[in-house]
């Protein structure tokens, strides 16, 4: 019988260390221990991961071993109790935890993103030169019509190369995500230090670090990744989110702004600098990439998601949006139509049944559609269960993709001159 994995969970701030346990695991142990400062992140992430042990529908069976102080990661290396640690809190202590968590033999799961700076990159490329395995959290990788998209990206008959000529970018991503959203089908509740820039970062290290991984996969062919040869052209901007006092204090649980943010508030508002927009070359293919956050996820929406892959012979894209349902949905646009390209879709969508079964074609107009059956379909939240999965899997098999630590290495270091683009260009206002 395999041994199980017992889960360590280091101080959690983000509800995204809650999310790793939305779901039982055959490899996991149902004991999980927590070791935090105590405080109000600890609680919040105490009551998430309980509502999964309580839940009507599958529901979780993990007892969680608690210890509060100030001295937890004393604490927890002293009493090792397990050899896997998860790591989703303050951005601004991620990195340097990481570090000596490595340091110290665990293998680490951290939640994106690892550093808010780029004094940090030596932090970064100590941890991925060796093991332990450290990964971070990649959930768009999960996503069934990433992932078909991805495989059709690799299918010639269907797609061609990457288009390099033309004025569009041969990859094009924007999200759209909310302040304000509900999570596990409850409001989310905030910390107020995830609006201080000092402790959150900015714009362009947060969600944008989702975008550059997926520009990275789908261009990548598990060859090493190196930033100084492999991206050039890079400029990035960013903007903010106005935050009135009404909208912060229902996000938060506050009836003001704390102190520390009161010297940032312009007419009763808060500028949350978290929009972003990059630029650049990958490999010689041309990409941009913009998120954008807004205030209040509306009712029965979600996060808008919308990438396109422009390639020779056809381009491939991915919708989520009011257009779709807020399910995604892929749709093939071919640059020349007809019997001959719509034979060789089929045909490539034949030969990857054996990863997704099911997955079928449907004419569109000149357009085609992919079929996702709903057996291949899994919420944003089950993702992070599929992520954790993958981890394991790799720590068990005792070895790990070449270009894993290579791939780091580039997006966050992608991320960190971004950052320093982003302050020298001046601050503009949102497009319309």
């Amino acid at each position: 019988m395999q041994q199980k994995h017992t889960i360590v969970i280091l101080n959690p701030g983000h509800f995204h260390a809650a999310l790793t346990l939305r779901e039982r695991h055959a490899l996991i142990d149902d004991d999980v221990h927590v070791f935090a400062d105590d405080g109000p992140d600890v609680d919040h992430f105490l009551r998430l991961a309980q509502s999964f042990n309580e839940r009507a529908v599958n529901p979780t069976r993990w007892t969680l071993h608690v210890y509060r102080g100030a001295d937890y990661l004393q604490k927890m290396i002293s009493q090792r109790p397990g050899e896997v640690v998860i790591v989703a809190g303050r951005n601004n202590e991620k990195m340097p935890l990481i570090h000596l968590l490595h340091a110290q033999g665990f293998h680490v799961l951290g939640d994106k993103p690892w550093l808010i700076e780029s004094e940090q990159i030596g932090l970064l490329r100590e941890v991925t030169a060796s093991a332990p395995l450290a990964m971070d959290i990649m959930t768009e990788r999960h996503e069934v019509a990433n992932r078909v998209q991805r495989a059709l990206v690799q299918q010639p008959a269907v797609f061609g190369d990457f288009r390099l000529d033309g004025d569009q970018p041969a990859i094009a991503i924007r999200s759209v995500h909310h302040l304000c959203k509900r999570v596990n089908n409850r409001p989310l509740q905030r910390p107020a230090w995830y609006f201080d820039p000092a402790i959150q970062g900015e714009g362009i290290t947060d969600v944008t670090t989702h975008l550059v991984d997926l520009a990275q996969w789908m261009t990548g062919d598990g060859a090493r990744l190196d930033f100084d040869w492999h991206v050039e052209r890079l400029s990035a901007r960013q903007w903010p989110t106005a935050v009135p006092r009404d909208i912060f204090s229902r996000i938060t649980g506050l009836e003001d702004f704390p102190e520390i943010l009161h010297d940032r508030v312009v007419d009763g508002a808060l500028p949350y600098l978290c929009n972003a927009a990059l630029s650049y070359r990958l490999r010689g293919v041309p990409v941009e990439i913009e998120t954008l956050w807004g205030l209040e996820e509306p009712e029965g929406s979600g996060d808008r998601h919308h990438a396109i892959l422009r390639g020779t012979k056809s381009e491939l894209i991915v919708d989520q949006g009011p257009q779709t349902g807020f399910q995604s949905l892929l749709t093939i646009n071919p640059v020349e139509g007809g019997k001959a390209f719509f034979e060789a879709l089929t045909d490539a969508v034949a030969r990857m049944q054996t990863r997704f079964p099911g997955l079928g074609v449907a004419p569109a107009g000149r357009q085609c559609r992919i079929m996702i059956p709903k057996a291949l379909r899994t919420t944003h939240e089950q993702h992070f269960a599929a992520v954790l999965q993958t981890f394991l899997a790799y720590i068990d098999a005792g070895t790990w993709p070449g270009n894993l630590g290579s791939d780091l290495d580039a997006k966050y270091t992608l991320l960190a001159h971004a950052l320093e683009l982003s302050h020298r260009a001046a601050v503009i206002a949102p497009p319309p």
